[in-house]
């Protein structure tokens, strides 16, 4: 008798809510190059954002390749860490329901206080 094979399907929902877990999203308008918002901020931040070809996004739409960049910072005494998304590529958008954002700034792996929410926004926006 011929064996039946078995479909493994994942759970989409499920990972996104994983993933998602402890998590904070900001959006971010600054009308400059991706490399150049990130040095930008590892100058206000004292952060050190890196480039990670990684985990960078490529998506197919309207019959093309889109290649989203991601750039990484992890605390080096915590295990906090920040992923800037570049939300444009060639006039197509990563999140197209927040087209008005240039970027996302995303804060992993650690509980994120208000407080440092606030002083990470205040500084941004003091020193841009």
């Amino acid at each position: 008798m011929a064996e039946r094979g078995f479909k493994l399907a994942l759970n989409n929902h499920e990972l996104a809510e994983e993933f998602f877990e402890d998590t904070r999203l900001l959006g971010v308008m600054a009308p400059v190059k991706d490399y150049q918002f990130c040095w930008r901020l590892n100058g206000m931040l004292r952060m050190d954002f890196r480039i990670n070809n990684d985990i960078e996004i490529q998506l197919k739409r309207k019959n093309r390749n889109y290649f989203f960049t991601v750039f990484e910072y992890c605390e080096p005494t915590g295990s906090l860490g920040y992923y800037v998304y570049n939300n444009k590529f060639d006039g197509e958008y990563l999140l197209p329901e927040f087209k008005h954002f240039d970027f996302l700034l995303l804060m992993k792996g650690d509980v994120v206080s208000d407080q440092l929410l606030l002083r990470s926004e205040r500084s941004i926006m003091c020193n841009w």
